[in-house]
């Protein structure tokens, strides 16, 4: 049971090819490309000209926009099975957002006219669209309000309770393990490098987390679902 609503910061997304036809999922199906992606490279760049939309098979991918400073905020961490890119693709606008993977992934892309192609006769794709553009309108609305109104020692606590969830199914020795660079947990938490090691510092002597390397470990949920007073 989780003591956080974790709905309300998932885009729930990967449930979009639901239910269409088997003539819509073998068009789909057949102009997908799959590529292996190393940790660290990008997907797609702000400012960039959307050719197709991507589906995460394998590992996780941030979203985020860059600072002047070229400093990364990441406001969305994609799971397997989630869909990115298609929001541009939509509206039909350059990226405003750039997705980049966290880990070594593997990331399938369906080309951008062939998605429209069954998007046009599809009216439960358009369904689905829809329904879940609305909800990630939600989701970006409670991320928002998060970074304004709760302390970076919270937002941590938050993320990490997140995180737990998004890397469940990464266990050793069953436990969950969440393997991210400090950098990248920085840019979710949206604070200093330095602030969130010194943060980390504090949970372990709270007995709240361990690490093993890069690898968090939590160990009182409780604890950590207190300290980020989310009502």
């Amino acid at each position: 049971m989780n003591l956080i609503p974790i709905d309300q910061f998932y885009f729930n997304n990967d449930s979009i090819f639901d239910n269409l036809s088997e003539g819509e999922l073998e068009l789909l199906n057949s102009r997908m490309v799959t590529l292996k992606y190393k940790q660290g490279q990008i997907i797609f760049q702000e400012g960039g000209l959307p050719l197709g939309i991507f589906i995460v098979k394998q590992g996780k991918v941030k979203k985020y926009k860059t600072g002047i400073d070229g400093k990364e905020q990441i406001f969305y961490v994609c799971k397997e099975k989630e869909l990115i890119g298609y929001h541009a693709l939509l509206s039909e606008e350059y990226y405003s957002d750039s997705a980049a993977t966290m880990e070594d992934s593997i990331i399938s892309m369906i080309p951008k006219d062939d998605f429209l192609k069954v998007l046009n006769i599809s009216s439960v794709l358009s369904n689905h669209l829809l329904k879940n553009l609305s909800h990630e309108f939600s989701v970006l609305i409670n991320s928002i309000a998060i970074q304004s109104q709760k302390s970076v020692r919270e937002r941590l606590a938050l993320a990490l309770l997140i995180l737990k969830d998004k890397y469940k199914e990464n266990i050793v020795n069953d436990i969950i393990h969440i393997t991210l660079s400090r950098d990248d947990l920085a840019g979710i938490v949206g604070t200093a490098k330095e602030t969130l090691v010194r943060l980390l510092h504090n949970f372990k002597d709270e007995s709240l987390i361990r690490t093993e390397g890069r690898a968090i470990i939590i160990l009182d949920t409780k604890g950590l679902a207190k300290v980020a007073n989310f009502k």
